[in-house]
This record gives C-alpha cells, sequence and structure tokens, in this order.
C-alpha cells in the first residue's frame, strides 16, 4: 500500500497512473475540493491535516509501505511529517515536485519569505495583485492595507477563503474567486481591469501556470515579487513521474497492496 500526499493537478495525475499499474494507494488531501477530485478518479482518499502521529497510525492501520510526498511545493509541514512517519515506521519515502523554473529579469524580485514578500510590496503604491492563495494571506493584510495601495487577492472560490477574506477586512471588490489553471491572455485581462502596478506570487513550478502570471505581467511592464521555494533536503526526490515509477521498481510490495 501506497500513502500518497495529494497536493496538485499533476499530483492527481501521478496518483491516477500508480493506479493503472497496479499499486495500491489512499491518497490524502486537505480540502474538499481536492477530495472531490480524486474521488472523480476513482482514487480513495482521506481528508485532513495529519500529525506525526495521525500518520503513523495511519500507515499501520493500512500497511502501508511506501509513502510517495507530492504535496504542494509550499506544504513545507506536510513533507516534514510525512518524513518523520517514513522514519519512525520505517518505510520508503519518495518525494515528487514538480520541476523549478528559473527567472532572471530586472523586473522580477525573488524573496525567501512571504513576510519579505510583503515588506518590499509595502513600499510600492497602486493596485497590489495577490496570488498566493489565503493560507498566508494575514502576513499581507497587516503590511499592505494602507492608504496608498490597493490589495486585489486571487484565490479559490471557497466559503474558508471567504470568511477569512471577511475577517481581515478584503473588500468584496478586492477579491477576485476563481480556479485556475489561467491561460496568459486572462492574466493580462485581470491585471488591466485592476491597473495592477505589482504582482505577488509563489514559484510553483510550470503545472502552477507560474509561468502565465509571469509572462503576462512582464509584457505589461508589471514589476514581480517571486516567492521562492522552502530549502528542504528531500530523500528520493524527483522531478518526473519516470523517476517515480524507477525508484518504485525495487519496491514490489506495493504492488496490489502485497
Amino acid at each position: 500500500m501506497i500513502l500518497f500526499l495529494a497536493g496538485t493537478s499533476d499530483a492527481r495525475e501521478l496518483a491516477m497512473e500508480l493506479q493503472k499499474q497496479g499499486h495500491k494507494l489512499l491518497a490524502t488531501v486537505v480540502t474538499t475540493s481536492a477530495a472531490d477530485s480524486l474521488r472523480d478518479a476513482g482514487i480513495d482518499y482521506h481528508v485532513g491535516r495529519l500529525s506525526v502521529e495521525d500518520m503513523v497510525t495511519l500507515i499501520h492501520e493500512k500497511k502501508v509501505t511506501t509513502i510517495i510526498d507530492a504535496s504542494h511545493p509550499y506544504a513545507e509541514e506536510a513533507s516534514k511529517t510525512a518524513m518523520n512517519a517514513a522514519k519512525e515506521c520505517d518505510v520508503f519515502y519518495i518525494r515528487y515536485e514538480r520541476p523549478q523554473q528559473h527567472y532572471v529579469h530586472p523586473l522580477v524580485t525573488e524573496v525567501d519569505t512571504y513576510e519579505e514578500a510583503a515588506l518590499i510590496a509595502r513600499e510600492h503604491k497602486g493596485t497590489v495583485m495577490l496570488t498566493t492563495g489565503s493560507k498566508t494571506l494575514a502576513t499581507f493584510t497587516k503590511h499592505l492595507l494602507i492608504d496608498s495601495i490597493r490589495l486585489v487577492c486571487r484565490m479559490l472560490p471557497n466559503k474558508e477563503n471567504m470568511e477569512k477574506c471577511d475577517a481581515l477586512g478584503i473588500k468584496h471588490r478586492d477579491i477576485i474567486a476563481i480556479q485556475g489553471p489561467f491561460s496568459e491572455e486572462l492574466n493580462i485581462a485581470l491585471y488591466r481591469q485592476y491597473e495592477t502596478t505589482l504582482v505577488i506570487t509563489k514559484e510553483s513550478g510550470k503545472v502552477g501556470s507560474v509561468d502565465e502570471k509571469m509572462d503576462a505581467a512582464l509584457k505589461l511592464n508589471i514589476p514581480v515579487i517571486l516567492i521562492k521555494r522552502p530549502k528542504i533536503e528531500y530523500l528520493n526526490q524527483c522531478s518526473t513521474f519516470e523517476e517515480v515509477f524507477q525508484k518504485l521498481g525495487g519496491n514490489i510490495n506495493d504492488k496490489h497492496g502485497l
């Protein structure tokens, strides 16, 4: 049995490929929308955040022999939890992460933290479009809800996000509730519609549509603050499905749940 941490659209594709190959797996997700996506693909899933203790219990209950960590590149705690649980239970751990992109452009400022991004953005005037999701929203509202800045937040259209925006004082007119992926053309249209003067985004990789966000902004001569991925020392890191399959090749006990 494989315990599969699913956090991205390409993670779902990887899970489907593994299932097609005959591997039995249980996927873990945090949101109900992600669960719906897995259910539609016929993949068993568990919804909710897991502590190390929770994951250890699940490993024993389901007789897990391998953990594949395909969580979001910025889900740092989820990856640390998975590695610690794998070590405690002596099970095989594989990290799958979409390839990292590198950007060199005078309009692009790379930073290591959300706080750093917010502090740099505070020096700008006009419309700041935030495309980093809702998890760290409070970091940005703390610094950017000021008279010289209009903070426009783009995020998934779910009830929890809207409630968080209300609690943090973000006006409805400054919320773009929409689910991607987004084309470059749509990004350009949104930047123009809101008269954007600065974009804040994460280096989520090509599948995360960061290229389209970046290219659209740079075509319009809009500066971008790019938050780099957390620096984590992963075990058995893979950036393609084929690498994952190769590492699983010697771990035949996962096949058919044996």
